[in-house]
């Protein structure tokens, strides 16, 4: 039996929370940005739909002189020359749209590519907690398909825009100059249409906005439940997660339901209005005629811009929704580009004069959410070169500890300084430069073993990554795949083990070479045996450099130099492994708690175990 399916993480508070409307003001700030940066192309581009607007007028402006003048008047001297007049127009008119679409387009291609490099270099640089609040999914659009809209505005859209005004706005001249009646009030007929469009394009937009949301939304879970595929098939949660997806896919589905129906009214309202046209043209245009207020290739001709005003009036319409989605995509990446980055003050920021130093917390707080404090008043110095661990029950505050040595998150009060400089007057790519890290949950990168080792230090050698791999006790099993160390790992090292997981983090991290060390769990995934390989490495690892360890094996932690036993977010006792068990306090606690479980479980036995 499964159990009730629940929407996508955020999805539910996404659904509640308010729409936030547009900034038109921002984003057409950012347009003007994008234009004068492309003034160029968009120059050519303006020249060249001049050239094919007005060749483009040429043949309906023939139509009066054929009837009137060739046929009307036998005149055939005239029909060569209107011929080459309309076959060179004609001409003109293919060859500039086929250089407009080559010129606008590529240029549009190219800034939606800057705009996509730029977006996920700014994305890459945000604070972590901004990943934590934001869901894959969401930054994937906003990066893909966001700047995606700005072909509209750089491309063929705003000059298929300026062109439609300018067609409309000579075909309007022309009109009242054959009959100002006919054509007051077709234009009559040509603004109630416009009316509506506005009308129902103000109601659609706020649909085609939702569009993007919700397919990130379904998009962002549809990837987490790939991701966790072998969580998923564990606990039978396919139909759960099916259930999910389906309410997703059918959110999406009624949005797009919407479109469709919207979209088509305005078809339907669009028909009427053009036959409208049609009768109004045919009953007072007819009428002229037969009174000789107006030639037949008057009326012929006035048929034909009629069409050239209608057509620009439509199109007009349908490039001004793109471009409004355009500018709400826009408004949505000027949000990354308004969030503070994590290393945007290191102009100001001084580089780190030695990161061989203590590393030390002076009260430090901290907290997630206001009023709910995970670390306080932590005071701690971990001497250059030694080993400090941290132990204690589940959300005491270990990985947050981590978290602010790795400078992902800052404190509220206190500082944390590392050879007497506070962290948050050091440039943050020189701080980090110094670090290496072993995270309990070990990203791997799909590509080849060796790119993932060599991820932390770009431009190794092969020898420098064997090397590496080999103190990590990863040389073994990597040479005895077919392919060694040009294997792929699959997504998240999906094709490794997960202690061949742990050791090829591991390696990365011993590739870094770094001056401060953080081990979050990194034998967790360890059997005894690995673990004891691989045990006097990482201790040649951890000399002269200043090392964090997380661990719930006595082995890693029981030669730190001194041990934090950490609760409700404050250290509660501090010392080296012996003096702790003497101490008889919490840590005794406990280990010998951890280590009744063990031996109930047969597991590590002749070990001791303790918790972390």
């Amino acid at each position: 039996m499964t159990g009730p399916a629940r929407p996508a993480p955020g999805a539910a508070a996404a659904a509640a929370a308010p729409k936030k409307k547009t900034d038109y003001k921002a984003a057409w700030a950012e347009t003007r940005k994008l234009m004068w940066a492309h003034r160029r192309s968009l120059a050519i581009g303006l020249a060249l739909m001049l050239v094919n607007r007005f060749a483009g007028l040429v043949l309906p402006g023939s139509t009066k002189y054929i009837i009137d003048e060739v046929l009307g008047k036998q005149r055939l001297d005239l029909l060569t020359p209107i011929a080459i007049a309309v076959g060179v127009a004609t001409l003109l008119q293919a060859a500039s749209s086929f250089t407009l679409s080559q010129v606008i387009s590529v240029a549009a291609q190219r800034a939606i590519t800057e705009l996509r490099r730029r977006v996920q270099a700014r994305v890459l640089r945000l604070p972590v907690s901004f990943f934590d609040a934001t869901q894959s999914g969401v930054l994937i659009n906003r990066v893909m398909n966001d700047a995606e809209g700005i072909r509209n505005l750089i491309g063929t859209g705003i000059i298929q825009l300026l062109g439609g005004v300018l067609t409309a706005t000579l075909a309007l001249g022309y009109l009242f100059f054959l009959n100002w009646l006919l054509t007051a009030l077709t234009l009559v007929l040509l603004a109630v249409f416009g009316g509506i469009m506005a009308y129902a394009f103000a109601k659609l937009r706020p649909v085609f906005r939702d569009r993007s949301k919700i397919q990130a939304e379904v998009s962002g879970r549809l990837g987490q439940a790939m991701g966790g595929a072998r969580v998923v098939k564990v606990y039978t949660a396919e139909k759960r997660e099916e259930i999910v997806f389906t309410k997703g896919a059918h959110r999406l589905f009624r949005n797009i339901a919407s479109t469709i129906t919207g979209t088509s009214a305005v078809t339907a309202v669009s028909t009427v209005i053009i036959g409208a046209v049609g009768v109004l043209i045919l009953t007072v245009g007819g009428k002229a005629v037969a009174e000789g207020r107006m030639t037949l290739g008057d009326l012929v001709s006035y048929i034909f811009f009629v069409g050239l005003v209608s057509f620009p009036v439509v199109q007009m319409a349908s490039i001004g929704t793109q471009i409004t989605e355009a500018f709400a995509g826009l408004d949505r990446i000027r949000e990354i580009f308004a969030t503070p980055t994590e290393d945007e003050d290191d102009a100001a920021r001084h580089l780190l004069e030695r990161a061989d130093g203590d590393v030390a917390f002076e009260h430090v707080w901290f907290e997630y959410r206001e009023g709910i404090p995970v670390l306080k008043d932590v005071t701690f110095t971990a001497k250059a070169g030694t080993t400090t661990a941290l132990v204690g029950s589940s959300g005491s505050g270990k990985s947050t500890l981590i978290s602010l040595i790795l400078a992902f998150n800052r404190p509220q009060r206190g500082r944390v300084t590392i050879g007497g400089q506070d962290l948050a007057a050091l440039k943050l790519r020189d701080y980090r430069a110094t670090l290496g890290v072993v995270l309990q949950d070990n990203f791997l990168f799909d590509g080849t073993i060796a790119d993932n080792i060599a991820f932390s230090k770009p431009g190794a050698s092969f020898a420098e990554v064997r090397e590496a791999a080999r103190i990590a006790n990863c040389d073994e099993f990597v040479t005895g795949f077919p392919d060694g160390y040009d294997t792929i790992v699959g997504e998240r090292g999906v094709k490794l083990s997960g202690g061949q997981r742990q050791r090829v983090a591991i390696a990365r991290a011993i590739l870094a070479d770094p001056q401060v060390l953080l081990l979050d769990e990194a034998t967790s995934s360890l059997d005894s045996e690995s673990e004891r390989e691989i045990r006097e490495a990482l201790k040649a690892l951890r000399t002269g450099r200043t090392t964090f360890v997380i661990a719930h094996r006595l082995s890693t932690i029981r030669s730190a130099d001194q041990i934090l036993v950490l609760e409700g977010g404050e250290i509660r006792e501090r010392g080296t492994h012996r003096e702790l068990m003497a101490l008889g306090g919490r840590y005794r606690e406990l280990h010998d708690t951890q280590h009744e479980i063990e031996k109930d479980l047969f597991i590590n036995p002749g070990e001791e175990p303790v918790t972390a």
